[in-house]
């Protein structure tokens, strides 16, 4: 089968990237991203195109060389479903917050919303992909949808799981470490591997696209996830113990990961780890392992999210302790509301625990982030049903100026790690607080011996 048009379900994080840079690299094919959100659509629309939805480096260059040439935004599901040999699945997968595996498995309702909308419109043969991360054998369940529901042609189901790091994503994107695709072993499914193989293969080196069956493909995104987020959680872990015995987590990190068979990567002391990502999985990991009875496995990985769960509320109460077991009426500048640097994607941001830990305590909140709107703060905190909108709104602010929102502050908490944040005037900042000033650095960003010079009393976690 000759793929010339595709289209993806779904103008998320992963969706639009993805989509835009397959685009770029495949001006020969029709690319049409669709999302019943009209004002998503709307934004990645836009000829402003420092409105994109998405705010990912490079991204806004990869959009204006292709849209309007092969890549295309719109609402009109059923038409891009209609034309498209190959369909892309990137509809988010959060955790069940009801019912049987409340808190832990992945909710599904919108993966099978995707599957009846394509067995309903598709009247010829289909090649749909898994973008989303999924459960293992959720593709069976995809399949079953399909072959029950639908006009009678043929579908196969690939799994093509992201491995983006927000931030880093279009250059992971032009440059991965690797391209995971997998599916039947009938000789239809091989079939439908190649088409996606030929696909990246316009700008992936074929000995980076490796091919699995379906299952080790889901399962193989999971596993990755939990593996970089138990890197995370095992330094944190370390960091405690560092502060208890006088050793300095920064050079325990250098000095383990100098090891060639640890490496360096993820092994950075933080407030913890956040994103759609690390979180979910590893607990829809746990469920699994809990489904088929592996206890001891699934008590192994849930310490891992238990860990980062305790770094933020550890920062929290270091804050309130060293400003004398009291923050009530305090202002406690956050810079940075971002989960990591040069994204816009707050989902399980640290920033967001801290802060409602904080304002428990009636602190007063005082937030800067470069590329985090005034509505995404609010709609973070209201969203975790802590405190009424109008509280939340009566103690938190959100500035557009850093410096006003350090302004008259007892406390900072450095909780991304924006480069710009090494750029600013120190002395300044210092200057407008109240004194004595407390800086709190969970990102490891500000360098301790110059706050030292200036006055400010540093604390830290993992610093």
């Amino acid at each position: 089968m000759m793929i010339k048009n595709i289209c993806c379900i779904g103008a998320g994080y992963v969706g639009g990237p993805t989509m835009a840079v397959i685009a770029q690299k495949c001006p020969h094919i029709k690319v049409t991203v669709v999302d019943l959100n009209q004002d998503r659509i709307k934004a990645w629309n836009d000829t402003d195109l420092s409105r994109l939805p998405v705010y990912e480096p490079g991204l806004d260059a990869v959009v204006k060389e292709a849209r309007g040439r092969n890549l295309f935004f719109s609402t009109e599901v059923d038409q891009a479903i209609d034309e498209a040999e190959m369909i892309f699945i990137s509809v988010n997968t959060p955790t069940k917050t009801y019912g049987v595996g409340k808190g832990m498995a992945a909710d599904l309702k919108y993966i099978e919303l995707c599957a009846r909308q394509i067995a309903k419109v598709a009247k010829s043969n289909k090649i749909v992909v898994e973008k989303s991360t999924l459960p293992v054998r959720t593709a069976q369940a995809i399949k079953d949808i399909l072959n029950h529901t639908g006009n009678g042609v043929d579908f196969q189901i690939l799994s093509n799981p992201e491995f983006l790091a927000e931030g880093t994503a279009i250059e992971d994107l032009f440059q991965p470490d690797r391209v995971l695709i997998g599916g039947d072993s009938t000789k239809e499914g091989e079939k439908a591997i190649q088409c996606l193989v030929d696909i990246y293969a316009n700008w992936v080196d074929k000995d980076k696209i490796l091919t699995t069956n379906t299952w080790s493909s889901e399962l193989s995104k999971l596993t990755a996830n939990a593996f970089l987020a138990q890197r995370v959680s095992s330094i944190n872990a370390m960091s405690e113990l560092c502060e208890k015995t006088g050793a300095n987590v920064n050079e325990v990190s250098k000095a383990i990961g100098m090891d060639s068979r640890i490496g360096s990567k993820f092994l950075k002391a933080s407030v913890g780890f956040g994103g759609s990502c690390f979180q979910k999985d590893i607990l829809n990991l746990v469920y699994i392992a809990k489904s088929y009875s592996l206890h001891e496995v699934a008590d192994y990985w849930e310490q891992v999210v238990i860990m980062n769960d305790h770094q933020k509320r550890r920062f929290a109460k270091n804050i309130i302790n060293t400003l004398y077991n009291t923050v009530s009426g305090k202002k406690i500048a956050f810079l940075g509301w971002a989960f990591k640097k040069d994204t816009n994607d707050t989902r399980e941001s640290a920033a967001i625990y801290v802060a409602n830990d904080l304002l428990n305590e009636q602190a007063m909140i005082s937030v800067y982030d470069p590329k985090v709107s005034q509505e995404q703060v609010f709609f973070d905190l209201n969203y975790l049903e802590t405190r009424t909108a109008e509280e939340n709104s009566k103690l938190t602010h959100v500035e557009m100026d850093p410096y006003k929102a350090i302004e008259d502050s007892h406390a900072i908490a450095v909780l991304t790690e924006w480069d710009e944040f090494k750029t600013y005037d120190w002395q300044k900042i210092y200057d407008s607080m109240l004194k004595p000033a407390f800086v709190f650095d969970g990102r490891n960003l500000l360098d301790k011996n110059k706050l030292e010079a200036i006055g400010f009393i540093y604390q830290s976690i993992g610093s």
